[in-house]
């Protein structure tokens, strides 16, 4: 039983985790320390889809499900979980690409943004 919960503890983590990669620089106009956390996490999330790499929250989470008597799963948390409901179709690496460059110009668009409002800001109260 305290696997099971220790599993599911950790997919909410990693599905956190991935909102965090894809949107986390919103946070920063609330925050201007979370570029600090931001910037490394969304470069590892890059990073894992450009290169295939498997997350080390996808191989924590198919351990225990193994102890919890549960069988694992192949593949990334992307390709178990969210793939199926987003497309049915599998996951290429042509795919896996295209969700790391749409991740890159997504932040760097939200962080363009945020330096252009925070200029103007600090114009205006010169």
């Amino acid at each position: 039983m305290l696997y099971c919960i220790a599993a599911d503890a950790t997919l909410i983590v990693h599905l956190a985790f991935i909102l965090f990669v894809v949107l986390g620089a919103v946070l920063a106009a609330r925050w201007r320390w979370m570029p600090l956390l931001h910037l490394p996490a969304a470069a590892w999330g890059v990073y894992a889809e450009l290169a295939g790499a498997l997350c080390p929250l996808t191989a924590l989470e198919n351990r225990l499900l193994v102890l919890a008597g549960r069988s694992g799963y192949r593949g990334s948390f992307v390709e178990h979980y969210l793939w199926p409901v987003i497309y049915p179709a599998g996951l290429t690496r042509e795919i896996q690409q295209l969700l790391a460059v749409t991740v890159v110009l997504l932040n760097v668009v939200i962080y363009a943004w945020l330096v252009r409002c925070r200029s103007r800001r600090d114009d205006g109260e010169a």
